[in-house]
This record gives C-alpha cells, structure tokens and sequence, in this order.
C-alpha cells in the first residue's frame, strides 16, 4: 500500500506507539510479580499443575519450521508462498490470571528470528526479527492454546511489483496450541498472518500477505 510522507511518518509512529505500549505494559506486570515469583522458590515452570498455568518468570525456547500460503489482498499484487524457520525466546510475565474463568492463563514476552526463502513467484531470502506478546490459556489439560500478535523488522529481496527494497516492517498475528508431552516439553502448531510492508519509505509498497502454518518444538526451563 502507498503513503505520502505524512502517511509514512503517522504509520511508524503508529507501530512504535503499539510496540511500546504491549512492551511495557508487559515488562511492568513482570516487574511486580518477579519477586513473589521469586520468594516461591519452586523449580517447576507451573504455578500449579501441568496446563493450570504457568508461573511468572519460566522460559522457554521454540524451535519450528512452516510454509506459507501467499494471498492477493490488501494491495498485494503477486501471492508470496514462503518457507520459513522460526526461533523463540519467552518469558512468561505474570502468574495466572482470571483463575477460575474460561480466560484463564499468562501473558508471555516472546522474541522471534525468523527466516528462509519465497518460492513462489520467484525465489528470494527474509529474515525478521519480532517481539510478539502471547497469551496463553490455562486448560487444566496438556493442551495449551494461545493467541498472539506481534510487530518488528524484517529483511528481503522480494521486489517489484509489491516491495520496493532490503528493509520492511512486519506485521504477524496467530492462533495456536501447545500439546504438552512432558512437564518441560510440548509440540506446538500455529496459523497465523504475516504482512511486509515499509510504511512507504520504498516504492512499489503494496505488501506482502500471506497466511502461515508453523510446526515446532518447545522446551520450558
């Protein structure tokens, strides 16, 4: 999508007001429970039991890999297949929340490096790195779902008639479940939406769109 100079400069400064709201919100809900989650001295990355959600400060790596389904939509001209590979750092921020409610669960800070090729319509590379704020509900079972959304930078040779240079910003929003297999490990599978854009600062700016599956593997410490 194009955007004059105004239009470019209300777009970033749209993304970095929702990239430091979620940021530090997050980090300030963290900051308050650090030390009771601390005081509790337990080892176990539950604050109860398995799926009845996570205690504040675990972490976890991911490790996953995907393909994509490019879509024509919202200016996008060409539809942009991917296959990519993801790794994720988080940190679950807070203890449960709404325990006893169907929307029980934990905001988690996750950074993601992502990477690989477009092989549809041309092959190209991408990379990106993104902070994403998760939520995920507390089941009571070993199926864990989450939602969540983030926002970051990315790099590519994807050009005409959609991107028109290197640095792109991306846009990613998904829904997922975790199954775990043990107390510290689960497979994970998610569908989510990832968007390339530059907020004009490159001509032509009509995006990349496309709708991601991602397979993976994720270890709690």
């Amino acid at each position: 999508m194009t955007a004059g100079p105004a239009g470019r400069r209300t777009w970033v400064c749209s993304w970095l007001a929702i990239v430091w709201v979620l940021l530090g919100g997050a980090w300030n809900g963290f900051a308050q429970r650090s030390l009771s989650a601390s005081d509790a001295g337990s080892e176990s990355i539950w604050e109860h039991g398995v799926g009845e959600g996570f205690r504040c400060g675990a972490q976890s790596l991911t490790l996953s890999a995907g393909a994509s389904y490019g879509v024509q939509a919202i200016g996008s001209v060409d539809s942009h297949d991917l296959a990519l590979g993801s790794l994720r750092y988080g940190l679950m921020l807070d203890n449960t929340r709404g325990s006893g409610h169907w929307y029980a669960g934990n905001f988690e800070l996750q950074v993601q490096l992502f990477g690989g090729e477009q092989f549809s319509p041309s092959r190209e590379w991408v990379v990106g790195l993104t902070p994403h704020l998760v939520y995920n509900f507390a089941t009571g079972t070993r199926w864990v779902p989450f939602i969540d959304g983030g926002a970051g930078v990315s790099g590519t040779s994807i050009r005409a008639p959609d991107l028109g240079g290197p640095f792109q910003f991306n846009l990613q929003a998904g829904v997922g479940v975790q199954r775990f297999l043990t107390d510290r490990m689960a497979v994970t599978v998610e569908a989510s939406y990832l968007h390339l854009s530059s907020a004009g600062f490159y001509e032509p700016n009509n995006g990349v769109n496309t709708i991601l599956g991602m397979v993976g593997v994720r270890f709690f410490f």
